[in-house]
């Protein structure tokens, strides 16, 4: 039996990058995946690609942080598919900026994304696991559910011109211990796992064509300068950046059973950075 089999998991943010692989990563442990992303294109292939495997997958595309996407998201994983056991707070981009060219919209669309969002979506969770909670209690069973937040090294030691960014990824650290202060009476395990660098888009090489990326009416830069890449790889103990898959590796940790008496915690997956 595989270790997540019958499990229900909702992936934020999968239909690419490190969020694909964390849904292929639980699907091919046995759950259901709940993917979603800001467009509905990515959401759908993620879904095909793991139905393709013997898995099953439902698709709730929209921007997490609409309230309304998030309360969409909960419904989706516990009507379509039967419950919500594992949430993975993965979502998000970064609109890098030193503070004095740094404007308010800039500032709080980055908090909004990184810790507003994941807020909401555990918020509208609250009920159905509080429900099932006392439920398995009074039928004498323990069930683990599972939350995994996302944090970056920005939000554990800063960055610059990341004042926006490394303030919520800080939050999320702030939410994770919170939360697994709350959520312990009701067996659920709220961990954290923070990011170095990750071989995404958001962390490409730039060429001579910039790349960005849409927001809604914005289309915000991504990507490092070459030598800037070449300076972190060079600082970085294992010596390269990190696959996506590698980062599911992570999360897949605080997912499966042999962590059921971990909560509260943040690791880091850096390939040994710290800055």
């Amino acid at each position: 039996m595989k270790p997540l089999e019958g499990k229900v998991a909702l992936v934020t943010g999968s239909g690419r990058g490190i969020g694909e692989a964390i849904a292929h990563k639980l699907a091919d442990a046995g759950a259901k995946i709940v993917v979603n992303d800001l467009d509905s294109g990515p959401a759908a292939d993620v879904v095909r690609a793991i139905q393709q495997q013997g898995g099953e997958a439902l698709s709730c595309a929209g921007n997490v942080v609409d309230t309304d996407v998030c309360e969409k998201l909960v419904t989706t994983a516990v009507d379509g598919l039967g419950g919500l056991d594992i949430i993975v707070n993965n979502a998000g981009y970064t609109w890098d900026n030193v503070i004095q060219k740094m404007d308010d919209e800039q500032w709080q669309a980055i908090l909004d994304v990184h810790l507003k969002a994941p807020f909401q979506i555990l918020r509208a969770a609250s009920e159905f696991i509080r429900a099932s909670a006392k439920r398995e209690r009074a039928e004498g069973r323990e069930v683990f559910r599972k939350v995994v937040n996302i944090s970056s090294i920005s939000g554990l030691y800063g960055n610059a011109g990341q004042v926006n960014y490394s303030a919520a990824k800080a939050g999320i650290v702030g939410l994770t211990r919170a939360l697994s202060k709350e959520w312990g009476r009701y067996r659920v395990n709220v961990n954290c796992v923070a990011f170095g660098l990750i071989e995404t888009r958001l962390a490409q090489a730039l060429g001579k064509e910039k790349a960005s990326i849409r927001i809604g009416s914005h289309d915000i830069p991504v990507g490092i300068q070459a030598e800037n890449l070449a300076l972190i790889n060079s600082i970085i103990p294992l010596g390269r950046a990190g696959t996506p898959q590698e980062a599911a590796g992570a999360v897949y940790l605080f997912c499966i059973p042999e962590s059921n008496y971990i909560s509260g915690q943040v690791i880091t997956a850096g390939g040994g950075i710290r800055t």
